[in-house]
């Protein structure tokens, strides 16, 4: 007698994302872009400040936590620094249609990770969120978009200033290392970082500029004119 033992597969292990919006439009969207782009990630939503609170004491292993600076019941950094508090470790990534680089600063003084326009375009967001994602490990790690008056004093060409806007402020300390010829080793010890966290960078400003080796990072920035930045 023959006895078939039925083999189950192992669920394959999820991170989680808390999304906090009182617009349910804009949660959902922001929650089907994330869950495509990653799809072993699930989102959880909340549309208050009290929800999220909630939701973050039940829930300690978020791997995530993105945040509306305007809720019904909390607003500007009032709402960061609470949710900062209650989330602990997990990191917070603030999500906002204000661009006002003081807002940017103020916030991420209270403590959040990040600030995403909500105005940019949904691939630089996903971009944002994943390299928080995938570099939790450098509790340094911020993503602010670069004020104009950080950019370069000679603006060579309207290609050059966009890639730069595009960097994250870690990513653009990587480029210039980079452009001087340093590897990965050398990069993570200038900078103080993990060399797998060197990596990560190097690969995204790679797929930024459509290159895959240091000579055509070189040879795409001297066309857009980042040389001199």
């Amino acid at each position: 007698m023959l006895v078939t033992l039925e083999r189950r597969a192992k669920p394959i292990p999820s991170l989680e994302v808390l999304v906090v919006d009182d617009h349910v439009l804009v949660r959902r969207g922001l929650a089907l872009s994330i869950e495509e782009a990653r799809p072993r990630v699930r989102v959880v939503e909340a549309s208050s400040l009290a929800q999220a609170i909630e939701i973050a004491r039940r829930r300690p292993n978020l791997a995530l936590a993105l945040c509306d600076l305007q809720l019904p019941d909390a607003q500007g950094i009032q709402a960061v620094t609470a949710l900062v508090e209650a989330l602990g470790d997990t990191p917070l990534v603030v999500i906002s249609a204000q661009e006002d680089p003081a807002l940017m600063t103020a916030c991420i003084r209270a403590g959040a990770r990040g600030f995403l326009p909500k105005a940019g375009p949904a691939e630089v967001v996903i971009h944002a969120l994943s390299l928080v994602l995938d570099a939790r490990a450098d509790p340094r790690e911020r993503y602010v978009p670069m004020p104009p008056q950080a950019l370069t004093r000679r603006r060579e060409s309207h290609q050059g200033a966009e890639l730069l806007d595009r960097l994250t402020d870690r990513q653009r300390d990587v480029f210039r290392l980079l452009l001087e010829g340093q590897s990965n080793k050398e990069i993570a010890r200038s900078l103080g970082v993990l060399e797998g966290t060197v990596k990560v960078h190097v690969r995204a400003i790679m797929q930024k500029l459509g290159v895959s080796s240091r000579t055509q990072v070189a040879i795409a920035a001297a066309k857009a004119g980042c040389l001199n930045a």
